[in-house]
């Protein structure tokens, strides 16, 4: 096969997109989109990169925190959430062995979040509104440093981001309660208690939990991870919804003329409120679905059940109960929060979660050591990488958790480098390529990957940028460099240089991967995703049967 008919048609054992169903259609949509986006994050990434190396006349100060606020929330909402969204849309009936509740609102889902994402991004780029990714209060309705209009178009992008997710959580928890037509009555109840955790909770109260076992279970371990992360995701929308109109209703005010500058919102509680929300995301949401990953990946690279698998659900539960407590760690600085919530949220809680994360790092690696020796496939070497991001960010996070410490680091490239960035870009998106390389012969019914050469280099390239960049930039924000802060006299300009040479890695890494699945779908494949194609009321998935819970 020619170069020209890989490029259009795919690789070898050829991608023919109309002997997919709409369901994997579907799944492998969201993973385009999401992979764009994550194109879209990882360009502006490596422009901010460039611009702290040496500040840009392109990258005027406007343009650079504006490009700063819609960075994360691209990666966020539009990477993070769209690959997450679409392989457990797809999981959660393939694993239960029961249709999608609804195809419709998974398809409502991808575009809202879609078209979400891009709105706030565009409006950035055209208007640079640039309250940066907290939105402290007063800072999204300062009417002196931006425009209502531009303020009301980026609220109204999250908003539909919002809406969409709220939709995956409907479609989550339907599938998981209904009865399809034909199928004998499903016990919903008993199904939700079960994914919830109820089953373990009773279990362990009534002295149960030595003698129980997987075939207790109406939900798989996975199945249960998934619905009990999306129980944050529902709590985190909610909020962060409430937050938006919120700052719309200020920013429709002022474009009508009635401006609600004198109306007090306590800016204490304002924050309280609103990190509760965004961090159900970031301690409740990743570390609950990354858990629950870990073990599917475990299970499907082993063939063996997951060690302690008993006890990795009553981690999922506890983890999921700890990440609604434990907020205050952002506020560690700020002089007007109560003592109280530092100690008790910001720091003691916090720490628990080394301990409920670790717990799920410990399972997974015996349960791949149990069934050594494994083939060191490309899945298997993204979920050990995935591992090693998680051990090293969360025991960052967990220094920052320190109130003496966190007057040293707070505020600094350190929070952003070996914690935010290694935890997303090795630890979340390590997983996420993990889930990728195993789904993807799955969803295109066996087609092999173009290159092995290229999933090498994507591997190393990403593993060694990813955490050579956390690095660099946890270095400078250890000498005092500040995030969100524009340096023009080269005061840390040898840590920029590296950091900015191991974001080019990132770069080069996600290339490889971009040309390594384009060359295996073919152009012709790739397009054909986005044919209309009959959207099924109940689908089985390929190598499915029937199996109603009794």
């Amino acid at each position: 096969m020619s170069f020209t008919d890989t490029l259009l048609n795919g690789h070898e054992r050829s991608f023919k997109v109309d002997t997919l169903t709409p369901m994997q259609k579907l799944t492998l949509k969201y993973v385009v989109f999401g992979l764009v986006y994550y194109g879209f994050a990882a360009i502006e990434g490596m422009l901010l990169r460039i611009n702290q190396v040496q500040p840009q006349d392109l990258l005027f100060p406007k343009r650079y925190f504006a490009m700063l606020t819609a960075h994360p929330l691209v990666g966020i909402f539009g990477s993070s959430y769209l690959l997450v969204f679409g392989a457990f849309t797809f999981l959660v009936p393939f694993l239960m062995k029961k249709p999608l509740w609804s195809f419709k609102v998974a398809n409502w889902t991808l575009w809202l979040i879609v078209v979400g994402v891009f709105t706030f991004w565009f409006d950035g780029f055209l208007t640079h509104y640039a309250p940066l990714y907290t939105l402290y209060w007063p800072l999204p309705a300062d009417f002196s440093q931006f425009e209502p209009v531009a303020g009301a178009i980026f609220i109204t992008g999250i908003a539909l981001v919002m809406v969409g997710t709220l939709l995956f959580v409907l479609n989550i928890f339907k599938t998981l309660t209904y009865t399809p037509a034909g199928w004998g009555k499903q016990p919903a109840g008993r199904i939700l208690g079960d994914a919830l955790g109820l089953t373990t909770l009773r279990n362990f109260f009534t002295g149960r939990m030595r003698h129980s076992s997987e075939t207790d279970h109406l939900v798989s371990l996975p199945v249960a991870a998934i619905a009990r992360g999306t129980v944050d995701v529902a709590l985190n929308a909610l909020i962060i919804t409430f937050t938006g109109v919120l700052i719309l209703v200020y920013m429709i005010a002022e474009i009508s003329g009635n401006s609600l500058k004198s109306t007090a919102v306590d800016a204490l509680l304002y924050k309280n409120w609103y990190w509760w929300g965004l961090d159900l995301v970031a301690d409740g949401l990743v570390l609950v679905f990354v858990a629950g990953t870990w073990y599917l990946l475990a299970n499907l690279i082993t063939g063996r059940e997951i060690f302690m698998a008993k006890w990795a659900r009553f981690a999922l539960g506890l983890e999921l109960v700890v990440s609604w407590t434990v907020w205050s760690h952002h506020l560690l600085s700020d002089q007007s929060q109560p003592a109280m919530l530092k100690v008790g949220s910001g720091e003691l809680v916090t720490a628990f979660e080394l301990i409920t994360q670790g717990l799920a790092f410990f399972i997974t690696l015996v349960t791949l050591f149990k069934a050594r020796p494994l083939k060191m496939t490309n899945e298997l070497k993204f979920l050990l990488g995935g591992l090693l991001g998680f051990a090293l960010a969360v025991p960052a996070g967990i220094m920052q958790a320190d109130a003496g410490l966190n007057r040293i680091l707070h505020n600094t490239q350190w929070i952003v480098g070996p914690h935010v960035h290694v935890a997303v870009l090795i630890g979340l998106t390590m997983t996420l390529y993990s889930a990728v390389y195993v789904l993807l012969p799955i969803l295109t019914n066996g087609a092999k990957l173009y290159s092995q050469r290229l999933a090498t280099a994507h591997f190393w390239l990403h593993l060694i940028g990813g955490i050579g960049m956390g690095a660099f930039m946890g270095m400078a924000g250890l000498q005092g460099m500040l995030r969100r802060t524009i340096y023009y006299d080269g005061e840390y300009l040898p840590y920029m240089i590296l950091a900015a040479i191991s974001g080019a890695m990132l770069l080069a890494a996600f290339a490889c991967f971009l040309v390594n699945i384009v060359m295996t779908l073919g152009l012709k494949g790739a397009i054909g995703l986005f044919r209309k194609s009959p959207a099924p009321v109940e689908e089985l998935l390929p190598g499915q049967v029937p199996e109603p819970v009794a």
